[in-house]
């Protein structure tokens, strides 16, 4: 894993590059490389994890001296292409995927390499003979990659903020994309939140020659899931539940290739669990895994990961936390993030991987399974509303939702709940997911994702009407079953902006590289040739059915079996105590004013919040907004400076 970036332009400022560099020293502590000709510059910052020799360092200059290739990621069956490409005459210096990768593109071309190469990357390759700039991103949006044009100048680099000391940059808000992060907690690609730079989406590729910038889709989802919806598979279920473990003992095989020490976090569910039993049926030895608890037992799994640990055999590490010692961290961790970003689990999500980078440079990760499977409660109730819709007719199903919202959180949280053996509370309660059964049952079909995925269900409250629409609001496919709908918009927004952003910034922040092996594209691709009744119940509050079939063949059941519960802490309760402070200096009605904010609803959710209401989605989004503009103009002032 490592930081890349580049800059073309008529002058290049050295100084300007040298920052640019600088910033992602977080991205790759064990070396620097740049390389420049005329108006092109390309810097690289390493994180050795394969060929830990100086044949591995970028930025890579290929056999001919046609294509120069900085690079970050991994291609995990680069062993395989390698062969590959002997056969054909190519020899090699070293023995990092980096040497091939390049060779690949140099010989089959960038295209068809690409559709060759399975793992997480964001590239760039300059060709020197033709004066063209190609940059790619991975099919699953893993690995970041941001890029700014203006005139003759343009730039690309793995994180937001190394572009802010362009001088060239318009790092002024984009409307629409702050729009999307006030619904979804994340800002969704193509766009940045600075109108002068966008992401690279997933599974694209940018062509810049003398005629402009060009984007081409390479991989996508949409096209790939309709395709395999139209070949299912025709096996029983244990035949592909075999097929599935099949797959994904391979997949965790190739994701275990490493020079350095690696390890998996483990926290003890489905996803995470399946990928450690792997691990250690593969590996000759104890795989080391890593957890965090909290003193706070509502929100410690610890224990549930302990059992699954000693059940495999693993060399399991462990770390308690007293929730008192957190919210300190929490403006820290903010500052990991270069735009908005607003999903509380990025903080366990760091304090694991701090953990684990004690040990070890490399850990994978089990996210992913909930997308591809169908893990989220809105699947596998998706269809059971769209019947309760049907029945009541809509004007009926409005009523039911209007008379469901209006019964307090107390008594669906603490009668209702506890009456029901708590089987339907999941992490958030049950007033919570009573509250998006009621969004679902009130709006059209069309609208409930955003509806009840909403933290500003009307944004322009915030920050008034925009232009366009973005993420998740932008797409629909009616046409499908709506918890396969759901599914695809999840994979190509969520997933990507939400999850892997998380993932990759906490990671990296402390130079640890996080592997997901559940995120190839051709097991993607594979899933959704898997029937839906192979993954919900059809009663009953149950999904990935297959992904547990597989799980349950290396752990037992009663290890695994509880209601799912989020990677997340006690925020709604911490802002009433140990982070109000922090809070009020942020939210007083002159800092939103001054951030382009409508003071109104949000001191009116902060006065409900520390009444005793649930106001925590809306209020983090804005708190995270107003502390990534402190740290962006601290960046821009040492930028200044």
């Amino acid at each position: 894993m490592c930081g890349i970036a580049g800059w073309l332009g008529r002058k290049i400022d050295t100084d300007c590059s040298s920052e640019i560099l600088r910033r992602l020293t977080h991205r790759g502590p064990d070396g620097k490389g740049e390389w420049m000709s005329g108006g092109v510059w390309f810097g690289h910052r390493r994180l050795a994890v394969l060929d830990l020799t100086p044949d591995g360092r970028q930025p890579m200059i290929s056999a001919s001296g046609r294509y120069v290739l900085t690079y970050n990621g991994e291609v995990y069956n680069y062993q395989e292409l390698r062969g590959e490409l002997e056969q054909a005459g190519v020899t090699f210096r070293g023995h990092s995927d980096t040497e091939v990768v390049l060779a690949a593109c140099e010989y089959w071309g960038i295209e068809l390499a690409l559709a060759r190469f399975e793992g997480m990357f964001a590239f760039s390759l300059y060709d020197t003979l033709e004066h063209v700039l190609w940059l790619a991103r991975d099919p699953l949006g893993i690995k970041p990659l941001y890029y700014a044009a203006r005139g003759n100048e343009f730039a690309f680099a793995s994180e937001l903020q190394a572009l802010q000391p362009l001088p060239w940059l318009d790092d002024s808000i984009d409307s629409a994309a702050l729009y999307a992060y006030f619904r979804y907690l994340c800002v969704p690609a193509p766009a940045s939140i600075l109108r002068g730079a966008r992401k690279l989406p997933s599974g694209s590729l940018l062509r810049r020659d003398a005629e402009g910038i060009q984007i081409i889709c390479y991989w996508d989802a949409e096209a790939h899931a309709r395709a395999a919806r139209k070949d299912p598979l025709q096996m029983s279920f244990a035949a592909a539940a075999d097929e599935l473990e099949v797959r994904l003992r391979r997949s965790v095989r190739l994701h275990m290739q490493s020079d350095v020490p690696y390890g998996a976090f483990l926290s003890g569910g489905v996803d995470s669990s399946t990928i450690v039993a792997l691990m250690q049926a593969e590996s000759a030895r104890p795989v080391k895994t890593f957890s965090i608890g909290f003193t706070d037992i509502s929100h410690d799994e610890s224990r549930y990961a302990r059992a699954v640990a000693e059940h495999l055999g693993t060399d399991h590490h462990e770390l308690i936390l007293n929730a008192e010692d957190v919210p300190a961290l929490i403006p820290m961790v903010a500052s990991f993030y270069d735009e908005p970003f607003a999903d509380g689990s990025s903080i366990p999500t760091f304090l694991v991987s701090k953990f684990a980078r004690e040990q070890v440079t490399v850990s994978l990760s089990g996210d992913g399974g909930d997308e591809l499977f169908g893990g989220y409660p809105r699947y596998f109730w998706a269809s059971r509303i769209e019947k309760w819709r049907n029945r009541l007719t809509r004007p009926g199903a409005k009523l039911t939702a209007g008379i469901l919202k209006s019964v307090p959180n107390v008594f669906w949280d603490h009668v209702v709940n506890p009456l029901s053996g708590h089987r339907y509370g999941g992490a958030t309660g049950l007033s919570d997911r009573i509250r998006r059964f009621s969004a679902y049952l009130g709006c059209p079909r069309e609208r409930a994702y955003a509806m009840t995925m909403s933290a500003w269900p009307h944004p322009e409250e915030l920050i008034g009407d925009v232009e366009g629409v973005l993420g998740a609001d932008a797409v629909s496919y009616p046409d499908l079953n709506w918890a396969e709908e759901m599914m695809l918009v999840d994979q190509g927004n969520y997933l990507q902006d939400d999850i892997l952003t998380k993932v990759d910034r906490a990671s990296m922040a402390v130079s640890l590289e996080a592997r997901v092996p559940l995120l190839t594209h051709s097991l993607v691709e594979w899933s959704w040739r898997v029937p839906l009744h192979f993954k919900l119940a059809e009663k009953g509050d149950q999904g990935k059915l297959l992904l547990k079939e597989v799980l349950y063949r290396h752990v037992p059941k009663e290890l695994i079996e509880r209601p799912k519960q989020g990677f997340g802490m006690p925020m709604a309760k911490w802002l009433r105590g140990p982070l109000r402070d922090w809070a009020e200096s942020l939210l007083g009605a002159s800092d939103l004013i001054a951030a382009g904010l409508n003071s109104a609803p949000v001191r009116k959710a902060w006065a409900e919040h520390l009444s005793g209401e649930d106001r925590l989605s809306r209020l983090w989004s804005v708190l995270m907004y107003l502390q990534w503009r402190q740290n962006w103009e601290k960046g821009r002032k040492a930028c200044v400076a």
